[in-house]
């Protein structure tokens, strides 16, 4: 599958297991949160070593009483954004990695089932002359790519320089679609599979991950 220079998908096999599992019916949603919540610890790793670069940060003594260079990194200007709601359970892996005191803004979006059109309908980014350079966009899931290019354009008009879109899934028309539109915007992939069906859900996908996530199925 060949996919725009701006995406990565993961080649970590624990990443590939683990969407294995999630991928199954049978999984409960204790173990689909869980799920989750471990391959985006995967990602968090791997989308920010694409952004943070190191910087010597004075020196320190080893339990030796050797001298040693602190090594920090850098930038500290950053923020995280999950989508509402699924996003949600990706943020905690995240702040566990992420070094600072890292500001977390929530855009909620949810997509109109006839249309497959994304609708905002909650957006809490303080208004600001100086929005923070660079943000993680977390959605666990990229199916027409609507939702994505709706989020992506929020933080572009509120001013973000930087956006790092991770998912874990993604279909190849949707990713196609808005990284292409993207260009400047790199993609950080779980996995992706190749087909949408009629109703926009990824196939085999991982069904509706809202509902398997909170246990609200109709």
């Amino acid at each position: 599958m060949s996919l725009p220079s701006n995406v990565t998908v993961s080649n970590h096999a624990l990443v590939a297991s683990k969407v294995s599992l999630l991928r199954a019916e049978s999984s409960s949603s204790v173990f689909v949160r869980h799920l989750v919540r471990e391959i985006s610890l995967i990602l968090a790793v791997e989308a920010s070593g694409k952004v943070f670069t190191t910087k010597e940060c004075g020196t320190g003594t080893s339990p030796l009483g050797v001298a040693f260079a602190k090594i920090g990194v850098e930038p500290a200007d950053m923020c995280v954004v999950p989508v509402l709601r699924s996003g949600l359970e990706m943020t905690e892996s995240f702040l566990t990695i992420l070094p600072h005191n890292i500001p977390v803004h929530h855009i909620g979006i949810y997509r109109e089932k006839s249309t497959l059109s994304p609708v905002e309908y909650y957006n809490k980014l303080p208004p600001t002359d100086t929005p923070p350079t660079t943000a993680f966009i977390l959605d666990p899931i990229i199916a027409t790519g609507g939702t994505a290019d709706a989020t992506v354009n929020i933080l572009r008009e509120w001013g973000v320089k930087r956006i790092v879109f991770v998912s874990i899934l993604a279909s190849e028309p949707g990713l196609r679609r808005v990284s292409e539109e993207h260009g400047d915007i790199e993609f950080i992939i779980g996995a992706v599979d190749g087909e949408l069906n009629e109703k926009g859900y990824i196939v085999p996908g991982l069904g509706d991950i809202g509902d398997r996530l909170f246990h609200t199925f109709q």
